[in-house]
């Protein structure tokens, strides 16, 4: 006679489910944290490379000599070429927007198609057609949009200035660069970093 062995079925005890869907919620929790900070990197990204891309359209605009037209006499010299920062442009959009994205007006004399040779936006050859998540901002001057970044010493500095609201709480983000031009050597020094505060507001 022949004996078998027989195996009871088993299943999973109670303790060991808890266990499974405890480490489950632990690895979840931790994925939404990771896709909520890339998702907020990647909305202040924008802001860090915005900035940028004003403040050396400044820069460019500075080192560019401008001269007048103008009529030189026989025997006489011209005026001497020059070099200027580009004067304030206005901010874009009018307020920041309020958690959601802003789609810049492409028209002539809207949004980033205002101002001239010496003024603004133009001046500046600095244009967005994308949506964004900040207001931007270009200020000549010692006045300051970030509320603590350092002003420029003289009124031959500029800061270019982003301000938002992803979350809609009416806590406003902060980023800024500024520049100043040595009234000696009359070189253009830019600040060495972005100002940030509040980064994630």
């Amino acid at each position: 006679m022949r004996a078998y062995k027989r195996f009871s079925k088993r299943g999973f005890t109670l303790v060991e489910l808890m266990i499974v869907v405890a480490i489950i919620g632990v690895l979840a929790a931790l994925a939404i944290y990771g896709v909520t900070k890339y998702l907020a990197s990647a909305k202040t990204s924008e802001a860090k490379n915005t900035i940028g891309s004003i403040a050396r359209g400044a820069q460019a605009a500075y080192e560019r000599e401008t001269a007048a037209s103008e009529l030189v006499a026989e025997g006489s010299n011209s005026t001497a070429a020059s070099h200027a920062l580009c004067l304030s442009a206005t901010p874009v959009p009018g307020a920041p927007p309020p958690g959601a994205k802003y789609q810049p007006r492409t028209g002539e004399n809207e949004d980033y198609e205002t101002g001239d040779s010496t003024t603004g936006w133009k001046c500046l050859k600095f244009s967005m057609s994308n949506a964004t998540y900040y207001q931007y901002n270009y200020v000549r001057g010692v006045s300051t949009v970030a509320t603590n970044n350092p002003a420029p010493s003289n009124a031959d500095g500029f800061e270019a200035a982003a301000v938002g609201d992803l979350d809609n709480d009416g806590t406003f983000s902060y980023f800024a660069r500024t520049g100043n031009v040595n009234t000696v050597t009359g070189a253009l020094i830019l600040a060495t970093q972005i100002y940030i505060e509040n980064e994630n507001e």
